[in-house]
């Protein structure tokens, strides 16, 4: 299997922005950039074969210069929400970008990964993005970040990643597709089924930082430990709901012990797609949209409030601040950052 190679414009510095296609015999193909190592395109088949692209974003790489939704970008050196946008490690006090309501969300609008160039370096229908990244964003550390995407014959798009770091530093990344299996533009996900392998989630505040709590999600609208229809009790009269407008929270994965585990399946009630996620990863933000501004994506499609969902595989928000989450420091003494995330299409 070859990776095809095509121009996908220019940087906002001027720097050439290449796209990459990966394909499989089974119609498969995901559609990759340099800029932001960002996932542009999945095309998968339904059940009579007919693909669709199932992934929301921008036919040119000028759309994704602003993308406030983060589409289909790896998000780093810290993916999701620190309270306050400050944080104390190893005795010295560190200041982030204030972006969110008083808060850091995914490290910096408009320098965080999802805004660099990164190296490129092509394998066996899989390419290797590359970043070098010297103490910027407030993080301490020189980090050198890898995110590998690869396709195969069960179609499987799979997402390996590796950080160093020279200094103990926060580091939590993610890719922040938006799915709707439907197709990309085909209306909201609401009418997707979810099922999640997790029956514990952190509740937060107004500002979508975790109280501290960890919470059963039995007995309240945030169980998806059965099956259910993402908009079936969206909108319900449940206080988390009402705080983020819907699906916006962190899930803890059931059994997690650091090996790669099925935790989510999705359904697209029109297409029949079905998507299972896998992660070696503690944790992960269900998101489901609620904030997309309307705006023109591919193929002149109108994106709409949860046109798409999000599954982030993660450590929990703000963990530097809560000593009962999984901790999130790498680098240095800590050891380096790896993990696998996977999205199985059947």
């Amino acid at each position: 299997m070859t990776v095809e190679k095509s121009f996908f414009g220019k940087s906002p510095e001027g720097q050439e922005i290449t796209r990459y296609v990966l394909r499989n015999s089974r119609g498969m193909e995901a559609w990759l950039t340099d800029f932001g190592a960002i996932l542009v395109k999945l095309l998968v088949p339904d059940a009579q074969g007919r693909a669709e692209d199932v992934v929301l974003g921008f036919d040119q790489a000028e759309g994704y210069f602003q993308n406030p939704s983060f589409f289909g970008a790896v998000i780093g050196p810290n993916a999701n929400r620190i309270g306050g946008a400050a944080f104390t490690l190893d005795g010295v006090d560190y200041s982030l970008d204030v972006n969110d309501n008083g808060n850091n969300l995914h490290s910096h609008a408009k320098l965080g990964y999802h805004k660099r160039m990164w190296k490129a370096a092509v394998g066996e229908n899989s390419v290797t993005f590359s970043l070098e990244d010297d103490a910027t964003l407030g993080f301490p550390g020189k980090k050198q970040v890898q995110v590998t995407y690869s396709l195969n014959e069960e179609n499987e798009l799979r997402l390996e990643y590796h950080a160093s770091s020279d200094q103990r530093t926060i580091l939590n990344l993610t890719n922040h597709t938006y799915f709707n299996l439907n197709g990309a533009g085909n209306g909201q996900i609401t009418d997707h089924e979810l099922w999640l392998g997790a029956s514990r989630y952190t509740p937060a505040d107004a500002g979508s930082i975790p109280t501290g709590e960890i919470a059963a999600v039995a007995g309240t609208p945030m169980d998806f430990t059965v099956r259910k229809c993402v908009g079936k009790e969206i909108d319900a009269d449940f206080e988390q709901l009402k705080l983020a407008g819907g699906y916006d929270h962190n899930w803890l994965i059931d059994g997690w012990d650091g090996t790669l585990r099925h935790f989510a399946t999705v359904k697209g009630a029109e297409s029949g797609r079905v998507m299972k996620a896998y992660t070696t990863l503690p944790c992960v933000q269900f998101y489901a949209g609620n904030y997309i501004d309307t705006q023109t994506g591919k193929g002149n499609a109108v994106y709409e409030k949860r046109f798409g969902l999000c599954l982030e595989t993660q450590y929990a928000p703000d963990a530097i601040h809560h000593e009962n989450f999984q901790p999130c420091v790498f680098g240095g003494s800590a050891g380096d950052y790896a993990s696998v995330t996977v999205y199985r299409f059947e």
